[in-house]
Formats: structure tokens, C-alpha cells, sequence
């Protein structure tokens, strides 16, 4: 089987895709043929459309959820790199001081 390179897709084609399975009546996996897309990258966005039409399951997050999610995670972590810069940086002059 042959791997396929990585592609990335704007959120309007996402949503162009995801109308396309809507409205033909055919499956996700006929619809990812016929885009020339993998069936589960294709399913995943049909799911998460559903999801932010609140029709998912109890407790899943919406696209707007998710992407505070990431972006509060980036915060936390470059936060706490800066912490332990400055613990060092701390230790570095005490130990100076000395």
C-alpha cells in the first residue's frame, strides 16, 4: 500500500467536502473517492460537522472549542518553558551572589 503525502485543506474546502456527502446521498467512502481523499480524513470532518451542529455525542467539543483548546495548550507550554528559564537564570545569579 502506498503512502500518501500529506496534504493540508482550508476550512472551506473541509466544509465544501462535507456538504458534497450531505447532499449526494453517497457514502463517505464512495464521497472521499470521488474527492480523491482518505475516508477517514472525509468521515472525521463529517463527524465534526456534526458536532458543531450540535448533533455529536454528549461531551464532544465543538471546531471553536477545539481550536481554544489548542491554542490555551500552546500558552501552558510555552509558560512553563519560560518558568524554567527563569529558575535557571535564578539559580545562575544566586549561585553568583555567593
Amino acid at each position: 500500500m502506498v503512502r500518501r503525502k500529506r496534504r493540508s485543506f482550508s476550512e472551506g474546502e473541509k466544509a465544501a467536502a462535507v456538504e458534497y456527502v450531505q447532499t449526494s446521498g453517497k457514502s463517505v467512502y464512495q464521497a472521499a473517492q470521488d474527492l480523491d481523499l482518505t475516508e477517514t480524513a472525509l468521515r472525521r470532518w463529517v463527524d465534526q460537522a456534526k458536532v458543531d451542529r450540535g448533533e455529536g455525542p454528549a461531551g464532544a467539543l465543538t471546531s471553536e472549542q477545539l481550536a481554544e483548546l489548542r491554542q490555551l495548550r500552546r500558552e501552558v507550554r510555552q509558560l512553563r518553558e519560560e518558568r524554567e528559564i527563569l529558575k535557571k537564570a535564578a539559580a545562575f545569579f544566586a549561585k553568583e551572589s555567593s
